[in-house]
């Protein structure tokens, strides 16, 4: 198996410019069809980035916050219109996250952005609140012993406990997005009926959520298992206001994504480098990879907004940060093939007969 820390290390050392130079080339240089005009608003897919809360929310080191404040920062300047910033969960739950009113109050705003962040409590929503969000995301399961694990209540509890949040948030002007976990499969219970996530789908978008994301937390999913989800969810929950969250456990995200697409998704979650996971479903593999997700969307005419060349050195920037390889295949292939052009340049040329060279003395 290739090591690409090397080459992430190399890469680092090389000056920017020059760097982002063997990217564009490396991307002008691949076969990969151009993205759709972004006037074409039936070909335009949102991208939900997630990596700054999902990606890093579980990392085992410290992560400074000076660090996610330049990691969203950084994702805000490659044409994402959606960044996920943090969470304003309990610390003792999630140290990770212990920061969020520093990084969402630091971070530097562009209008056509939004930074929202996940509340999963009234307590968070007030610090939220507090700190000028203007978009938090609340979540749910489809399945019973999935919650009682995360959360520690039932699924119809849950519904309870997000009832007032998202009403707070309304009457507050805050936007509220819904997560429903577990939309295919449960590490305890197995398969998951689509008629369990029609139902907590509907009464999350009945509540007040202007969009539900369809997680499938342990990546089990398949094209044929999304088209029967998606077909039984968009019955009671229109299309055009729900989103895929796909895992790559199994290398099935991509297609699922191509699936959701199909049948008329236009939103889509996904995390730079593919960073991210979830404790509470174990053998779970990170979220499909940004990077992954913009060049199939760019090679099907879709449009997106996302420079790639940028995605590719912000995903390159933050895995160097962590210490890790970047999960994303397609940034990965482009930084090997732009490395591999900007060494051939750097190397010096050899002495000829025309051009001797002169030792000194």
């Amino acid at each position: 198996m290739m090591n690409v820390r090397p080459v992430s290390n190399f890469a680092i050392n090389l000056t920017r410019g020059a760097f982002s130079q063997s990217i564009k080339r490396a991307l002008n240089t691949t076969p990969a069809p151009v993205a759709a005009p972004l006037s074409s608003k039936s070909r335009f897919v949102k991208i939900v980035e997630v990596g700054p809360r999902d990606g890093l929310q579980n990392e085992k080191q410290v992560i400074p916050a000076e660090t996610k404040i330049e990691f969203i920062n950084r994702l805000s300047d490659t044409g994402l219109s959606v960044v996920e910033a943090t969470s304003f969960v309990s610390p003792k739950w999630v140290p990770q996250m212990g920061d969020a009113t520093k990084v969402i109050t630091s971070i530097k705003k562009k209008d056509n952005v939004n930074y929202p962040c996940l509340t999963p409590n009234t307590q968070g929503l007030d610090a939220a609140i507090k700190a000028g969000v203007k978009e938090v995301a609340v979540f749910l399961a489809a399945s019973d012993s999935f919650s009682k694990k995360n959360i520690n209540c039932t699924v119809e509890e849950s519904f309870e406990r997000v009832r007032p949040l998202i009403t707070k948030a309304q009457e507050h002007g805050i936007l509220v997005r819904g997560y429903v976990s577990c939309v295919v499969g449960c590490p305890y219970e197995g398969p998951i009926s689509p008629r369990k996530v029609a139902e907590v789908s509907k009464k999350l978008y009945d509540m007040g959520c202007y969009e539900i994301s369809l997680g499938d937390t342990i990546g089990v999913g398949t094209p044929g298992t999304v088209r029967d989800l998606l077909q039984t969810v968009s019955q009671v929950v229109p299309m055009k206001a729900l989103a895929v969250h796909c895992h790559d456990t199994y290398g099935q995200a991509l297609a699922n994504i191509h699936c959701a697409l199909e049948m008329g998704v236009r939103v889509v979650d996904s995390s730079m480098a593919g960073l991210g996971g979830c404790p509470y479903a174990p053998g779970a593999s990170g979220n499909v990879a940004t990077e992954d997700v913009v060049y199939m969307l760019h090679g099907m005419h879709y449009s997106t907004g996302v420079d790639l060349q940028k995605a590719i050195e912000t995903g390159n920037w933050i895995s160097d940060r962590l210490g890790k390889a970047n999960g994303s295949k397609a940034a990965r292939a482009l930084t090997l093939k732009a490395v591999a052009a900007a060494a051939a340049n750097a190397a010096p040329c050899p002495p000829t007969p025309e051009s001797p060279v002169k030792s000194k003395l």
